[in-house]
């Protein structure tokens, strides 16, 4: 009900205007097949094929949202998340579905546990220098 007792119609916000909730983006879901590799820092870049996302109907506004910001740079999903101003688990679903339609691609950066000790390097430059 609104302040003047008449039952309300819509999800409002005066400020805002129409309110969209979360889970009405992600048509109800919350994951995707593809989450597991969509940690906060993997990076998602649009594929060059992506010519026109908004000639998709399949897809909503926040995929062509992302598909946009990711064309002018590679962007983190915790970028995303804070320049959509979505929940990092609707971003990630999101991703997930432009995976699957080929519009983007998510990179993973090196974990530190699998980078190499940097003392190694030095061991290997100094062996090679007393070549």
């Amino acid at each position: 009900m609104s302040g003047d007792g008449q039952p309300r119609s819509h999800w409002f916000d005066d400020e805002a205007g129409p309110v969209v909730r979360p889970y009405a983006m992600t048509r109800g879901r919350t994951s995707h097949s593809a989450q597991h590799r969509l940690d906060l820092i993997a990076v998602v870049v649009t594929e060059a094929h992506a010519d026109d996302p908004e000639a998709d109907r399949m897809l909503s506004p926040e995929h062509v949202d992302i598909v946009e910001l990711c064309r002018d740079a590679p962007q983190s999903v915790a970028e995303l998340a804070a320049e959509l101003n979505l929940p990092i688990g609707v971003v990630r679903v999101l991703i997930g579905d432009l995976v699957d339609e080929e519009m983007v691609h998510v990179t993973r950066p090196v974990p530190p546990a699998e980078l190499v000790d940097e003392s190694i390097l030095r061991d290997v430059i100094n062996g090679l220098r007393a070549l």
